[in-house]
């Protein structure tokens, strides 16, 4: 009797425990609602809903994201001011579109021109490495004034010159038409004689369709292919030197970012990291099959943007940055930062790295068969 009894409470003793525990982790389990400045139909959502998919598997469902797309709570150029005065808890979005407040906000995209030729590993480099993440959240909290905690996420690019209605060859062939740009690189367009239109990538084509713009940059790849690009244009120019390399970011409304736990904070920095890595491996491998269908299903000619024209763009925006930098302190500061970690690595990696061109000439040059033929006559 008394092993049954002393069993019995044993047993109930394991049940109780369970059931606090799991009560316990039922109180420990929170759901953070956020909002991403893209439709749910764009491979830029995938990267936010990747993210949230391995926050809820590391954290074991004590973590849930409830991920939105733009326009659900507040219009997709306003979640930072909603993240910041808790509307949301949180956003998925691009530092290119508040230049309206502070146009150092440019520069934590990586900028153009990549900043000072920098590729995605240097950028991200500068950033944990050379004193990039901590300018970052200074420009966020003390410049702009914002109660949040900021992390890059996703890389998108390198991005397409754009699309347009005929063939360009220079930059006077581009003064007058009216073309979808944002951020700096609109700024930098304005003063190569074009005229620019700020708006979400869903508006793109509807304002295409009746007219208001003659030309548009969005992503390129499969990104404007599922936006339908080419059923308003059919030349296709890349590459560009507005975002080639671009990255967008996850903020945090700091009250709820330190109501977190160190191990929640700890799995959603591993996350981003993660889904900065996989989602640009994937996204790579659709841009190209993107780019094979646009080509052979849809009758988009892809063109090599002139080199004239990307001369010119990098000369405008140095320009555009030395004013700026007389007149900002802070985005002096952060420029030269960039400057000086892009002065380390960029001429290094240059000696060590072949050009990615070397190789991919050698087993498939460019012009195709026709071109490998060629080459092989004349050996």
């Amino acid at each position: 009797m008394r092993k049954f009894l002393k069993s019995t409470c044993l047993a109930a003793l394991g049940v109780g425990l369970a059931v606090a525990t799991a009560g316990a982790a039922q109180a420990q389990q929170k759901t953070l609602k956020m909002q991403a400045t893209w439709p749910a139909s764009l491979t830029l959502y995938e990267n936010f809903q990747m993210w949230v998919e391995r926050v809820d598997k590391l954290s074991g469902g004590t973590l849930k994201i409830d991920a939105m797309p733009a326009g659900q709570v507040v219009p997709a150029f306003e979640v930072l001011d909603a993240t910041h005065k808790k509307v949301l808890d949180g956003a998925h979005a691009w530092g290119g579109y508040w230049t309206g407040k502070d146009k150092t906000s440019i520069l934590f995209t990586g900028g153009p021109g990549g900043t000072f030729g920098m590729d995605y590993t240097d950028y991200i480099g500068w950033m944990y490495f050379g004193g990039g993440w901590e300018l970052y959240q200074e420009f966020y909290q003390k410049q702009l004034k914002l109660n949040v905690v900021v992390f890059p996420i996703l890389p998108s690019g390198p991005q397409a010159f754009g699309w347009f209605k005929k063939p360009i060859q220079t930059v006077e062939d581009m003064k007058g038409m009216k073309c979808r740009q944002t951020g700096m690189a609109a700024e930098i367009w304005q003063r190569m004689g074009m005229t620019t239109v700020n708006m979400p990538g869903g508006e793109i084509i509807p304002s295409a369709q009746r007219g208001v713009i003659d030309c548009a940059e969005w992503v390129g790849g499969v990104e404007d292919l599922r936006l339908g690009f080419h059923n308003v244009w059919k030349y296709h120019y890349t590459p560009g030197m507005h975002e080639n390399v671009t990255i967008g970011e996850v903020v945090f409304n700091m009250d709820v970012w330190k109501g977190l736990s160190n191990q929640h904070q700890e799995m959603i920095k591993s996350a981003a990291n993660e889904a900065f890595l996989i989602w640009w491996a994937k996204w790579q491998k659709q841009n190209s099959e993107a780019l094979k269908e646009l080509q052979e299903k849809h009758g988009v000619r892809i063109l090599r943007t002139p080199p004239e024209i990307l001369v010119e763009f990098l000369k405008t925006w140095d320009k555009v940055a030395a004013e700026e930098a007389a007149k900002s302190p802070f985005f002096k500061k952060t420029h030269e930062s960039q400057r000086q970690y892009a002065a380390l690595v960029v001429p290094a990696k240059r000696f060590y790295f072949p050009p990615y061109s070397f190789a991919a000439n050698y087993y498939f040059p460019e012009g195709g068969q026709k071109a490998a033929s060629a080459k092989a006559d004349k050996k």
